[in-house]
């Protein structure tokens, strides 16, 4: 199922690019991301060559599945161009997000396939040759196994579907537990799957196949799950936490709108090993909320990333566990942080997961104070076993009590993944109009629940400069308003060679102040830098430029309000009030 970008324009600018990213324990900021951060200088050159990284044969076509390149060559990357050659005779197909068609092809001749970018100075050599032969659609290949959640009489299992659909679209996927002679299957659309009429304290193999329309594919590789029944929350459990081990929240299953379909899946950043389950994800919480994680007990994650403010800091710089010292840069904004490819965090993008960032501010000096000097995740760990909770939450979620770096550094991912926003103003207003098959999906469309005001500010946003609009949404995309992977920075100071990254805009309007540094207060004055602001730099992303200098969009009074409060529908009450999203600790 290919995936299909949402974005309307590839035309316009990095809209809004550094209302922010991660810091604390989020992902983002941290002590050394702010204005002295990491980074490198931008010269223009040809990018670097993407990565091959399947192909799916079909009926005379091969769809070419890739990555993009992380050297950008310091400009966006405009297309891609996949080319399948065989007998002398080669084929292309031009695209912008994988995979790419190339069609035309002979069914049963062996084709070499490779993929190139192509950005304003050039294109890349190309990609490392794989070879695939089309022919007649077949069986799809097998999907990843992920993990497996055990509940009462039943178990939730994880897959990542295979790249290889057989040459006919995926419609469906079967999952199936065995234990010696008993078995219990499910069949779903999506992972991860809910199997019932299992029996508790069995062992059982689950393996997933998938569907398509000529039949249903080859076994995955089997993952064990035991499933129970009620389990007794431990005392210390229910003494520092309000967890209910028989009543947890529900963080793997939620319903997402129809329009969080195959278009938008592709950009979730959850690693096959990592999926979310409701125990991992509820120790998660606690991590994220426990002050004892900081040298002092004076400092959690959410200190500085507060829900009421969109997991943000509405302070410039946040305060580290001494009381005296600040981080310098801003603490972001945690919505939808799971639909950024390629998933990496901070402003700096130094971090190459969530996972990977979640315990560096626990280990910054300035932040949670685990540094080397105070004995680092090891004294941590120590900490951690000797309370009466932790041991036994560790078991809960991962079968033992051993506390070990990974296992928390997938806790609070589990839990961070899990704040999607699709219950802002925007939202609700989009899920009546929202066509799968209109032409750019109706994304176009007036929302009937907002005010002229806001849908004034809805053109502006989804509109390309060259047609009067102020091009947004060519580097934040709807539904999730996520960053686009090949954006740069976005000319906040002249000379800039730093490249950063944002977050998702939901929770804008509750979420400043704005940019790596703080430096903005208000939405308005973020419009204005976009409007008439942005400097000129190697590290500028060219969807900023007119001509080769910075554009100047020119917008009246009226149309900069208009923009500031569509940005202010794209709030979410609901995420920030959820209680599942709150702190669970009782003391």
């Amino acid at each position: 199922m290919p995936p299909i970008k949402l974005s309307p324009s590839v035309v316009s600018f990095v809209a809004l690019l550094s209302f922010g990213v991660l810091a604390g324990c989020g992902g983002g900021g941290g002590s050394d991301a702010g204005s002295s951060g990491g980074g490198s200088g931008v010269t223009l050159t040809v990018p670097g060559s993407p990565t091959l990284v399947a192909l799916d044969p079909g009926n005379t076509a091969i769809k070419v599945h890739y990555t993009a390149p992380t050297a950008t060559g310091g400009s966006a990357i405009t297309s891609y161009t996949a080319s399948c050659a065989a007998g002398g005779t080669t084929r292309t197909g031009i695209g912008t997000t994988s995979p790419i068609d190339v069609t035309g092809l002979s069914n049963g001749t062996a084709y070499s396939c490779s993929i190139a970018a192509t950005n304003v100075t050039g294109t890349s050599p190309s990609s490392a040759a794989t070879s695939a032969t089309p022919a007649l659609p077949v069986v799809p290949a097998a999907p990843t196994i992920g993990a497996a959640t055990p509940a009462d009489k039943g178990a939730s299992i994880a897959f990542t579907a295979s790249l290889i659909t057989g040459g006919s679209p995926i419609t469906g996927y079967s999952v199936t537990c065995v234990s010696g002679t008993l078995s219990a299957s499910a069949t779903g659309s999506a992972s991860p799957a809910t199997v019932t009429g299992l029996a508790n304290g069995l062992t059982y193999s689950c393996s997933v196949r998938a569907i398509n329309a000529v039949g249903t594919g080859a076994a995955s590789a089997g993952v064990n799950v035991v499933p129970n029944g009620a389990v007794a929350t431990p005392a210390g459990v229910a003494e520092f936490t309000t967890l209910d081990f028989n009543a947890l929240d529900n963080f793997a299953s939620i319903t997402l709108p129809a329009y969080y379909d195959g278009t938008v899946t592709p950009d979730d950043n959850t690693p096959a090993n990592n999926a979310i389950n409701n125990r991992t994800a509820s120790l998660g919480r606690v991590l994220f909320n426990d002050r004892r994680l900081s040298v002092n007990d004076t400092i959690s994650c959410a200190s500085c990333h507060r829900q009421a403010n969109g997991f943000s800091d509405p302070r410039q710089f946040s305060t580290g566990f001494s009381g005296t010292a600040f981080t310098t840069a801003h603490a972001m904004r945690l919505g939808n942080i799971s639909y950024y490819r390629p998933g990496t965090m901070f402003w700096d993008k130094r971090a190459a997961s969530v996972e990977i960032q979640a315990t560096q501010p626990i280990q910054n000096a300035i932040e949670m104070g685990w540094d080397t000097a105070a004995g680092g995740m090891a004294a941590l760990i120590t900490k951690m076993n000797a309370t009466t909770y932790y041991p036994d939450l560790f078991n809960f979620a991962f079968g033992s009590p051993t506390i070990t770096e990974a296992r928390i550094q997938q806790a609070l991912a589990q839990f961070q993944r899990a704040m999607v926003s699709t219950g802002s103003k925007w939202d609700t207003g989009y899920a009546t109009v929202f066509s799968a098959t209109a032409p750019n999906r109706n994304l176009g469309a007036d929302l009937p629940n907002f005010t002229a005001q806001e849908n004034r500010g809805r053109t502006l946003y989804f509109t390309p400069p060259n047609q009067g609009g102020a091009g947004c949404a060519a580097c934040h995309s709807a539904p999730t308003f996520a960053l686009a992977p090949n954006s740069l920075s976005n000319g906040l100071d002249a000379g800039e060679t730093r490249i950063f990254k944002s977050p998702s805009l939901k929770n804008m309007g509750v979420g400043g102040p704005f940019m790596h540094d703080g430096r903005f207060t208000t939405l308005e004055q973020v419009v204005e830098h976009y409007n008439s602001g942005v400097q000129a730099g190697p590290a500028v992303d060219n969807r900023l430029l007119r001509n080769g200098v910075p554009q100047r969009l020119n917008l009246s009074v009226a149309d900069k309000a208009a923009l500031a409060a569509f940005l202010r529908t794209l709030d979410d009450t609901a995420l920030l009030t959820n209680p599942k999203f709150s702190s669970p600790m009782r003391k």
